[in-house]
């Protein structure tokens, strides 16, 4: 599959994130097998949701993640990850722009099955 990228061409996070302007819309960059990395950035306050079919990794690239859990909280920062469990509900936020990746399988719709105006579209590639 041709997505843009030559096979033997590393994929720069930062120019990359340089094309995506609006928050909370993320973009694909890269798949393996059926996984898919996106890129995004965010601000403010997400919705509660869960994935009850898979797990979801955030990988901070640059401020800090908060992930709140219906029993605690954990904040992610630059150079960090926090994988949450297939069925545990959470609500990202974070106070000031976070830049992340996050890797999940083909598919996944990011507000799981709340649905709403914050559901972003699946398959952008940049």
């Amino acid at each position: 599959m041709d997505n843009g990228t030559s096979s033997y061409s590393p994929i720069n996070f930062a120019e990359k994130l340089k094309l995506i302007s609006d928050q909370w819309q993320p973009r694909v960059v890269a798949e393996m097998n059926d996984y898919q990395f996106k890129l995004v950035r965010i601000e403010g306050d997400f919705l509660w949701h869960d994935h009850p079919e898979t797990d979801e990794t955030f990988i901070v690239i640059a401020g800090t993640l908060r992930l709140d859990f219906r029993d605690g909280f954990v904040e992610v920062g630059p150079g960090e990850m926090f994988v949450v469990p297939k069925g545990v509900q959470h609500k990202p936020s974070a106070a000031t722009e976070v830049q992340m990746m996050l890797i999940e399988p083909r598919g996944t719709v990011n507000t799981g099955r709340e649905g709403g105006e914050r559901t972003a579209q699946n398959d952008l590639w940049i």
